[in-house]
Order: C-alpha cells, then structure tokens, then sequence
C-alpha cells in the first residue's frame, strides 16, 4: 500500500450501513451511531495484550526517571493532550512526566493548523523541541497510521534511543514500523466517511486512558480502586480527599477533615498517619521508603 493511496486505509473506507445517513430522521441518525459505537470497545478488546505491553514498559521507563509523550495530529494529537493534562490533577503527577504534543503547536488545539501533519521534518523537530531523550517512551498517535508529522516523530526517537508505540486504526500501518509495540484497533469504516473523531477517536481514547490509568496504578498512584494521589487543588478534591480518607481507615468525616489537614491535604500520609498512628513526617518518611506505595509502606511499619 502506498502512502498516498487513502482509499485503501480501512479508516477512509465507506461504510454500507449508512449510506442513506442523510434520509434518516435525528433518532435514526443517533441509534445508528449508537449502533456503530458499541463496535469499539470490541475492538480495542481484541489488542488488549498490546496495550497490556505498552503499559508494562511505559511503567519500567517511568520506575527509571523516564517520561511519557504522545505526539499526534489533529483529533489525535487533542486526545494525547488530553489524556497528559488530566495526569497531575488525578494521579498527583508532575506536568512534565505525561506530555501530549499536537503537530503545529498549542494553538493547533483549537484551530487546524493547515499542513502541519503532513511535514515529516515537523514531528523530527519536535522530538528535539521537547527534549526527548533515550529515557523516556514515545507514542504516536495516527488513526490513519501513515501520519507524515508520526513518522517523523517515531524515527527520530527510534534514533535517539526512545522506545516508541504506535497507536493507529489501520492494519497495516505506516507507523508501526521499528517500533516497540504497534497497537491497531480496527473499528472499521466511519459513520461518516473519513471522520475519524468518531470511532477511530473513541478507540484511541479507550486505549490511552489505559496505557495512563494501568501505568499510575502499576506505580502505586492508586490504593484499591481510589485515587489516593489525587491534588486537592479545588473544593471538590478536597472533599475526595476526606471521603478516600474515610473509606480507608474507616474515620468518620470530622477525623478524616482532621487528618487531611495535618497531612496538608494529601491522601496517602492522612492513612499511613491513621493507620500507622504515626506523624505526618514519619508518614511521608515511609512514602518515600516505599516510592509512594501505601500497601508496602504499611507492610514495613509493622
């Protein structure tokens, strides 16, 4: 397949079932969405030992003071911003460790940047903007898996040392090729016709909130299933806070409120300190023995 040969990417595909789109009433256009949207998660189904691939080295590099990017273009490029910038606010993470990079810059984020995916030379640039190193893991993001702005970006972080993923909806694709781990969730072809933020977006929505999500929990972000590394940046987190608190160690509201403050509003020493009866210094001690883990904190105070 060459690269310019679109009609051939299962992405740009024409879809049988909704060739009349334009005849339905506005609830036979939405069920028929619904209908097609319920392909997805079978889909993503079907590469989860990928994804669970991905997810393991993503956690190793991270253990060794490596970052995670994702480079894309358009719709791609928004939903890596996207799945980085809720990273601190929900797992307590710096900025810099999980960064989304649209081709074309910031601005791209709100309007198109005419062009910009198709320059090769663009994403090669980037990787050096950013500062990727032989540390970190670079995924590029490619519905239609032959993005010129993804395949810079791939090559030149294959060449600096990286370890890359590629993320696309077509298979084959362009941008698997060198790298660590390709990951093509095949959706089929679009509602309508080559507007791939609908399914194809879907499918790369699930997948990233999965390479994020597992890597946080595999990295001791997550105690059960609460998010005890949460920013209590805002009235609502705070009040998370208190409740995770709660479930916890079993506290009632007054003694959670109690905790959250001598801990300064962070989850994890407000337990320890609970469930060790032990000092907030002590606590964050312990945290820091056990790289913010709260179960093998636990485990080596008593």
């Amino acid at each position: 397949m060459k690269l310019e040969n679109l009609q051939a990417l299962t992405t740009e595909g024409k879809n049988e079932s909704t060739q009349d789109l334009d005849r339905l009433s506005t609830r036979g256009i939405v069920q028929l969405m619904n209908d097609e949207d319920k392909k997805v998660p079978y889909a993503v189904e079907r590469v989860l030992d990928q994804v669970s691939e991905a997810v393991e080295l993503i956690v190793a590099a991270l253990e060794k003071d490596g970052r995670l990017f994702y480079f894309g273009a358009g719709t791609s490029g928004r939903l890596g911003i996207l799945d980085a910038s809720e990273c601190p606010p929900t797992f307590g993470t710096n900025p810099e460790l999980v960064q989304g990079v649209i081709a074309g810059g910031p601005s791209a984020m709100i309007r198109a940047v005419e062009g910009a995916e198709d320059s090769v030379e663009l994403g090669i640039e980037d990787v050096h903007k950013y500062g990727v190193t032989d540390r970190d893991v670079v995924v590029g993001i490619a519905a239609s898996g032959r993005t010129p702005y993804v395949l810079g970006v791939l090559q030149e972080a294959q060449a600096i040392g990286a370890r890359t993923i590629a993320v696309s909806c077509n298979q084959p694709s362009f941008i698997n090729k060198g790298v660590d781990v390709a990951i093509n969730v095949v959706v089929g072809p679009e509602v309508l016709t080559g507007s791939t933020r609908l399914k194809a977006g879907s499918a790369q929505k699930l997948v990233l909130n999965m390479l994020t999500t597992a890597t946080m929990i595999k990295l001791g972000k997550v105690y059960g299933n609460l998010m005890v590394n949460v920013q209590a940046t805002n009235l609502k987190l705070k009040e998370r806070v208190k409740r995770i608190v709660m479930e916890v160690t079993g506290v009632s509201y007054a003694e959670a409120e109690r905790l959250a403050d001598q801990a300064k509003g962070d989850a994890k020493t407000a337990i320890l300190m609970k469930l060790t009866n032990t000092s907030r210094e002590e606590a964050a001690q312990l945290l820091n023995l056990t790289n913010g883990r709260i179960r093998e904190a636990i485990q080596k105070y008593s």
